[in-house]
C-alpha cells in the first residue's frame, strides 16, 4: 500500500511538472513538456516551431496525461519492473503443487461438486483441485460429453455451471 501511494504521488508530481513545462510556452519555450516525457523528436519540433504555432502546445494539454503514463511505463520497464509492479529480473520460484490428472481430477471435481450441492463452475473446480483452468474445463467438458453432467448458466452471476444430476 505504501509503495502504491508513493507511485501515485510520483505520477501526480510528473503530471504537475508536465503542465508547468507546457505553460513555459508563454515564455517562448514550447515543447519542454514533451522533452521531459521522453518525446525528443516532437519536443524539438515544438521548440523550434513555437509549439507548432501554439496549436500543438494547446492540443497537448489533453495529451499530457497519456504522455506521462507512457513515460512512466518506459521508465518502469527500464528499471526492470513490469507494468504490474513485478520485478522482471527476479527469478520466479514456484512451490511444488500437487496437480491431480485424469481420473484423480474427475474424482476431485465430483467431491467438490458434492460439497456444493451438485453444482460446480470452473473456478470452484480449480480452487478445489489445484489444477489449471484448462485442465478443469477439459475434464468437465468430457463429463458433459459422457452425460454425467449438464451445463447451465448461474441465474445471478451468469457463470457457466456444471450440474451433477446424480449428486443434486
Amino acid at each position: 500500500m505504501k509503495t502504491e501511494n508513493k507511485t501515485n504521488q510520483e505520477h501526480q508530481d510528473r503530471l504537475v511538472v508536465s503542465y508547468i513545462l507546457n505553460a513555459a510556452w508563454f515564455f517562448g519555450l514550447a515543447g519542454l513538456h514533451r522533452l521531459y516525457n521522453g518525446k525528443i523528436g516532437t519536443g524539438l519540433l515544438w521548440l523550434f516551431t513555437y509549439g507548432v504555432f501554439g496549436f500543438g502546445q494547446f492540443i497537448d494539454l489533453f495529451y499530457i496525461p497519456g504522455m506521462v503514463d507512457e513515460q512512466e511505463q518506459k521508465l518502469r520497464l527500464k528499471a526492470g519492473v513490469s507494468p504490474l509492479g513485478v520485478p522482471t529480473h527476479q527469478p520466479v520460484v514456484a512451490a511444488e503443487v500437487y496437480h491431480p490428472t485424469g481420473d484423480e481430477l474427475v474424482v476431485k471435481l465430483i467431491e467438490a461438486a458434492e460439497l456444493k450441492g451438485g453444482m460446480l463452475n470452473v473456478t470452484q473446480g480449480v480452487k478445489a483441485t489445484g489444477a489449471s483452468f484448462t485442465e478443469v474445463e477439459t475434464a468437465l467438458k468430457e463429463m458433459l460429453k459422457s452425460g454425467y453432467v449438464r451445463i447451465d448458466n448461474d441465474p445471478v452471476t451468469g457463470a457457466v455451471t456444471y450440474h451433477f444430476h446424480e449428486l443434486g
